[in-house]
């Protein structure tokens, strides 16, 4: 059975491994520094920090991944945007039809949503293909960052 539950600070060693196995798969294209991702993580786990929410995804009792959500209101469509931030399954659960499971529960976690949106890199093509089959298309913008990171 899946299984759904908001990370707290007792699941570091449970998450930041499923973390560190995310930014080395296909799904990111630079090396992002530990020191960001623990940071990261502990927000995640802080309840009082209204702009990311960490989730450990659980199958039968097991951790099978975890997800980092934000929101932000998108002028596009007048409303709430749901930015699935990461979405992960330890490899030995994919392929298993939990994908849309996944983002169906998201989807019912935030009704108000008007958008939901993520990022996908394109040699990613299993999650590419779930996305799609979920509902998500392309939305054809070239991003542009400034990092202030130090």
């Amino acid at each position: 059975m899946l299984t759904f539950r908001d990370i707290t600070v007792q699941d570091h060693d449970l998450i930041l491994p499923m973390v560190r196995d995310f930014y080395h798969t296909d799904a990111v294209l630079h090396e992002v520094d530990a020191e960001i991702l623990e940071r990261t993580f502990r927000d995640a786990a802080d309840h009082g920090e209204d702009l990311l929410r960490g989730v450990l995804i659980s199958v039968d009792g097991q951790p099978a991944g975890y997800l980092y959500i934000t929101q932000c209101y998108s002028a596009e469509v007048g409303g709430r945007c749901v930015f699935l931030e990461e979405i992960f399954l330890k490899p030995q659960f994919r392929g298993q039809g939990l994908g849309p499971q996944v983002m169906a529960w998201i989807e019912n976690q935030y009704p108000s949503a008007r958008r939901f949106r993520l990022e996908v890199n394109e040699v990613n093509r299993g999650a590419v293909h779930m996305y799609q089959k979920a509902g998500y298309d392309y939305l054809r913008y070239d991003q542009m960052v400034i990092d202030k990171v130090k």
